[in-house]
Order: structure tokens, then C-alpha cells, then sequence
């Protein structure tokens, strides 16, 4: 049965046959992840793996002189730490809480001994590592070719797709190290969205209040990643 706080609010959890989803439920730990908290740094050896039920965990590359830019942002959707069955056992990039999040964690060798045995819990990981890759990949892509504009439409949308409500508590300072560019570009662009009645932003607060206006301001990027994303991991039928 699902409740409120049921692993089952995590698409891929939610994807496993019955017989498969019992076996791991006794070692799911629920997990309260407060804004900014890591769930794991560049390179460190990784205990657990995270399955969010509501929030965004952010992926983030941070160059040596302390400059950021995200890679993905993950949800409900997916898990964090594919590099424990990826083989790579730490990965070269931060995980990072963009909005408070609560998620399910996992042994990190139990999940390692569990994909080992194949299966649907293999194919679903692996459906989403597929969403993930095309994620990153048109990210770069959006960051080479196309506007500041465009890139905070893309981000407001893949972070608003993952959270309940129209609104999103972040300064535009974050927004920009997400991003990965000038504070100013990001303070001229949401100026605009405001100004066309897209989006109203107030100490922090965006609350877009015209969604359809703002997809039809986007990139082809966010589309790209949104269909994909629910091709591989379509919404599972309430159990």
C-alpha cells in the first residue's frame, strides 16, 4: 500500500515487481536532506545510494579554482550514485540537495549485489542511466548553443517537473553557478520572463505563474530530455 512517505513515490522503486521491490524494502532507510546538504563529493568512496520520493538533488562539477556548473538535476524520477553499478565505484562530480529533499537510501553493496543478479531492478537502472546520459549530454549542448534565456527556461522546467507546486526557492547567485554563468546574464533573463508575465520572482521566490509561455520560450533541450526521461521511465500504476 502507498502512504505518504512510500518508496513507491520513486519511479524506479515503484517499477520493480512485487517480489523484487520486498526484497530491498527491508534495507530502505527513509532520509530527511536538508538544502545544500551532499549526498556525495568528487571521488569519495560512496556508502549509500539515494532514491528521492520529493525535492531535487542537483549534479554538480566544480573546476579546481571553485567554479560550478550543474550537470543534471535528479527527482522522483531517479537515484543518485549509478557509479557503484557502473563500475566506477566514486564518480567525478558532487551531488548536491538543490530543494529539500526526502529519499530513501540503500546499502550501497546492496545494491551492487542485487544489479548483479539482473532482472528488472538491472533494466530500470539502466533505462534511467540512459535518461541521465541524455540529460548531461543536451545540458552541454544548451550551455554551447543557446541563450541565457533559453538555458533558465530549460532549468526552471526540469526543476519544476520534480517538485509539487509552480515554485522554486533559489537566489539567481545559485542560479547562475548552476548554470554556470555571470549572476548578471541570469538577473537580465529572469527580468524578462517577469516582464512578459512568465514568471514573478521576490526574495528568492520564482513562482511561474504562464508554465505553457515558458516552454514555448525554451530550447528544444528541455523537450529532448523530458520525453526521453518519460519514454524510459513512463509514471508506474498506483499499487
Amino acid at each position: 500500500m502507498e502512504t505518504k512517505s512510500s518508496p513507491l513515490h520513486n519511479r524506479i522503486l515503484a517499477a520493480l515487481p512485487d517480489a523484487d521491490y520486498t526484497r530491498l524494502l527491508p534495507h530502505l532507510e527513509v532520509s530527511e536532506l536538508p538544502l545544500g546538504a551532499s549526498l556525495y563529493e568528487s571521488g569519495a568512496k560512496q556508502s549509500y545510494v539515494y532514491f528521492p520520493i520529493e525535492g531535487i538533488v542537483s549534479m554538480l562539477y566544480i573546476t579546481k579554482t571553485g567554479n560550478s556548473a550543474e550537470l543534471a538535476v535528479v527527482g522522483s524520477e531517479g537515484m543518485i550514485g549509478i557509479s557503484l553499478f557502473m563500475g566506477g565505484e566514486t564518480a567525478p562530480n558532487r551531488a548536491v540537495v538543490q530543494s529539500r529533499c526526502r529519499a530513501y537510501r540503500l546499502p550501497a553493496q546492496i545494491l551492487k549485489d542485487q544489479f548483479a543478479e539482473g532482472g528488472v531492478l538491472q533494466l530500470v537502472l539502466l533505462k534511467f542511466t540512459q535518461a541521465l546520459i541524455t540529460q548531461i549530454s543536451q545540458t552541454a549542448v544548451c550551455n554551447l548553443h543557446h541563450s541565457v534565456d533559453q538555458q533558465l527556461c530549460r532549468w526552471l522546467l526540469l526543476s519544476l517537473d520534480r517538485l509539487p507546486a509552480n515554485q522554486l526557492q533559489m537566489t539567481q547567485e545559485l542560479i547562475a553557478n548552476m548554470l554556470g554563468v555571470r549572476r548578471q546574464g541570469v538577473t537580465e533573463s529572469a527580468r524578462k520572463l517577469e516582464q512578459d508575465h512568465l514568471i514573478t520572482y521576490s526574495r528568492g521566490l520564482i513562482t511561474v505563474i504562464d508554465r505553457p509561455g515558458l516552454e514555448q520560450r525554451a530550447c528544444e533541450c528541455y523537450s529532448v530530455v523530458k520525453t526521453e526521461t518519460d519514454r524510459l521511465l513512463p509514471q508506474p500504476l498506483p499499487r
